[in-house]
């Protein structure tokens, strides 16, 4: 008898259906408020099998909120050219096809497009005109202009609209490039950064002042790579030295100052900001740590929130834990990015394989460290928050949207909480027609 891999299995398990239904039915009562689209992406192999979790299709879930009501549900594939005909990632001749990938990590809005990403092709723009909504219009390239895969973790500055992102891969250098878009959605900055080998960088860090890289030791292992079915092809190597790469906004084309950190690694950043005083410039930041990430690469050890000071008087970091829970999927208001964010939310849930813990949200209060949770009670595990503002306030009051999975009934439900006061039931929790298989990052697209 065949045992299914932990990550096909369970809520892991992809679903096989399309659907489109309207007219949801709903517990409590949904903010008249939010009128727009909650999208979640994450794998979900067309072919019901993957060598690993990150490899699957990408496919949307995404929830319609209008008028005190959830008028729809769509679930659909991102039609990537690997979904449609199975592009390779190379042709014979070993060039690398950046329109192929799975689009599978993430959902953000720029510019007036929406993007399903994954680091390591082109993001793949979604259709939201009426009757086609979460349909796949195709890869964007930004004109021309993008010669690198697109991280699925980009940066939106509050102050200046631009988007701010990264690539990273290949077998030569440079490993690492540095981009921005304008607020417009014109690629304005592409400049290579000099790091010694192909890293797994997941995410980055943005400031108003500054942009930070995390040189990690997850190095790409091309043996591994070259197997069939090898699974992901890197390997914690104790070796590579760990560092944070400090570059100026003002200056992107100017020196970057690497900063040492000890051996860890981090898929998701929570948020970072600049302060200045009379003892000098530093930079904080907050984020998910691993202590390794796997003594084989096989996979991570639990992750921690944890807080870095960047001092940039004197050149060195100091690195303090937060919090013992396991947790992942940190969010903030985005609205706040790069700024003195005051709260972050992250979720307390399983991966693949890993031992089952209650399902909780967790908000934190960085300045004062004070920890509010919300426990959605037993067999029900929720994916990462997304918040939704109320009013025009960043920081203000909002909502956090997240898609809930009961293993009991093995249904799904979009949950929406008030930010303020967390432990309290839920403001309203959407039923939704099928389960949604656990997956990555989505957020709240408002109409306006």
């Amino acid at each position: 008898m065949t045992t299914a891999s932990a990550h096909l299995a369970g809520n892991f398990a992809p679903v096989t259906r399309e659907l489109t239904a309207h007219d949801l039915p709903v517990t409590g009562a949904i903010p008249p408020e939010l009128t727009g689209w909650y999208v979640r992406n994450g794998p979900n192999p067309h072919e019901a099998a993957s060598a690993h979790w990150f490899f699957g299709d990408g496919m949307v879930h995404g929830v319609r909120l209008e008028g005190g009501r959830a008028t729809s549900y769509r679930n659909r594939w991102v039609r990537t050219s690997v979904f449609t005909h199975g592009a390779p990632m190379r042709d014979e001749e070993g060039r690398r096809d950046l329109a192929a990938g799975r689009a599978n990590t993430h959902v953000v809005r720029h510019a007036g497009r929406t993007f399903a990403l994954v680091e390591s092709s082109f993001p793949y723009e979604l259709d939201f005109r009426p009757g086609q909504e979460l349909g796949t219009v195709g890869p964007h390239d930004f004109g021309g202009r993008l010669d690198t895969p697109m991280t699925a973790h980009p940066k939106t500055c509050p102050d200046t609209g631009e988007l701010h992102f990264f690539g990273y891969g290949g077998l030569e250098p440079p490993y690492l490039t540095y981009h921005r878009a304008d607020a417009a959605g014109e690629l304005t900055v592409s400049r290579p950064v000099d790091v010694p080998a192909h890293t797994m960088m997941h995410d980055f860090h943005l400031t108003a002042r500054h942009v930070v890289f995390m040189d990690l030791p997850v190095v790409f292992d091309r043996d591994r790579a070259g197997k069939p079915g090898g699974g992901l092809p890197y390997v914690w190597d104790p070796g590579y030295r760990s560092r944070l790469g400090v570059l100026r906004r003002d200056d992107p084309h100017g020196e970057i100052r690497w900063l040492p950190i000890d051996p860890c690694y981090v898929f998701h950043a929570l948020n970072a900001h600049d302060e200045t005083d009379a003892d000098g410039e530093r930079i904080v930041l907050h984020v998910v740590r691993y202590p390794h990430f796997g003594a084989s690469g096989s996979g991570p050890a639990a992750p921690a929130l944890w807080r870095w000071t960047a001092d940039l008087t004197r050149g060195t970091v100091t690195e303090e834990q937060l919090d013992d829970r396991p947790v992942e999927f940190p969010r903030i208001d985005d609205r706040l990015a790069g700024l003195a964010a005051r709260y972050g939310h992250a979720t307390v849930a399983a991966g693949p394989g890993i031992e089952a813990v209650p399902g909780e949200l967790l908000r934190y209060d960085l300045l004062t460290g004070s920890v509010a949770r919300h426990a959605f009670g037993p067999g029900r595990t929720p994916s990462e928050a997304a918040f939704a503002p109320a009013d025009g306030r960043p920081g203000g009051p909002g909502w956090l949207l997240m898609y809930v999975h009961d293993a009991a009934t093995d249904t799904s439900d979009l949950v929406i909480l008030d930010a303020d006061d967390v432990g309290a039931p839920p403001v309203a929790t959407v039923h939704l027609p099928q389960r949604v298989p656990h997956g990555f990052h989505g957020n709240w697209l408002p109409d306006c």
